[in-house]
């Protein structure tokens, strides 16, 4: 079963430490990236991370987001470094002296300085978080997976319609061939006959041009091609793995074999037929650059 590249997930994971909140969000990428955004008390667990969603998420730019909300974080109370308030304390009344200047330095000062004043929460410990984080960091990519998974059903049944279309127009190609080289040795048979006004008409020679112009609008290998091409995409659509490299690949060889079969023909209705073919694979090659 294929999957789009593109959806969003949340996970929460509650203790009475705190509570992880994790949001992922993907698009589409060619390759698979993992991008982590976390506090930075955390730090030491984001390669652990990416490593857990690069194991379930194969293809797409992903960023991760992790919030940390500690358990009764609103009756932390502030705390004191009374050995970095004396230092400061110290270094501003000596530097007075140095300049001349009267009166010590107050005290609005000395706290305004960077560590003085801090809340008195506990020291994180990344080990006693790992397993809450990671319940978290589940449950988020659960539900992304789940929503790539709502995606790629609609998108694997836009693409099998849109085959199917492109199959009965291909189909229709293969009949009209034979009738083309019919029409084209009418064609020539009543203007050969034309120019040489009662003159025997060689019908060998005729044969010939015929045939050199049968030879030169023979598309059979294409459409077996095309056939076999077919098949392919729709096995690759029924598969469990991810399967949007080789999607791609196939409608580039679907592609080009569409353009030899144009630049072959010179045929008004087998041209029509090519047209509506190449517009209606560019939006299968669009819808397949959404999909893992």
């Amino acid at each position: 079963m294929i999957k789009s590249m593109t959806g969003y997930g949340k996970g929460e994971a509650t203790t009475g430490h705190g509570t992880f909140t994790v949001e992922i969000r993907s698009v589409n990428h060619r390759y698979g990236e993992v991008s982590v955004r976390m506090p930075r008390g955390f730090m030491a667990l984001e390669n652990e991370v990416k490593r857990a969603v690069s194991a379930l998420l194969k293809r797409g730019k992903i960023d991760v987001f992790v919030q940390w909300e500690e358990a009764m974080a609103g009756e932390s109370l502030p705390q004191v470094d009374m050995v970095l308030a004396r230092a400061y304390f110290t270094t501003f009344n000596q530097l007075a002296g140095e300049l001349g200047l009267m009166g010590q330095a107050p005290l609005s000062l000395v706290i305004a300085q960077k560590g003085v004043l801090r809340e008195s929460r506990s020291t994180l410990a990344e080990e006693d978080y790992r397993d809450q984080l990671m319940s978290a960091l589940k449950a988020a990519v659960a539900a992304l997976d789940a929503m790539r998974t709502r995606e790629g059903e609609a998108l694997a049944a836009d693409l099998s319609a849109r085959r199917t279309q492109v199959a009965e127009w291909t189909a229709m190609i293969r009949e009209r061939t034979p009738a083309v080289v019919i029409e084209y040795r009418q064609k020539l048979k009543a203007r050969l006959e034309q120019l040489l006004e009662g003159t025997e008409l060689d019908e060998t020679r005729l044969v010939q041009e015929v045939a050199l112009m049968a030879d030169r609008c023979d598309v059979t290998e294409e459409l077996v091609r095309l056939a076999s091409h077919f098949n392919q995409f729709d096995e690759a659509l029924r598969l469990p793995e991810p399967v949007g490299r080789k999607l791609d690949f196939l409608m580039q060889e679907m592609n080009r074999e569409v353009n030899t079969i144009g630049s072959k023909s010179s045929d008004a209705g087998i041209t029509t037929l090519v047209v509506r073919i190449k517009a209606e694979m560019e939006k299968m090659r669009e819808q397949v650059q959404n999909i893992e």
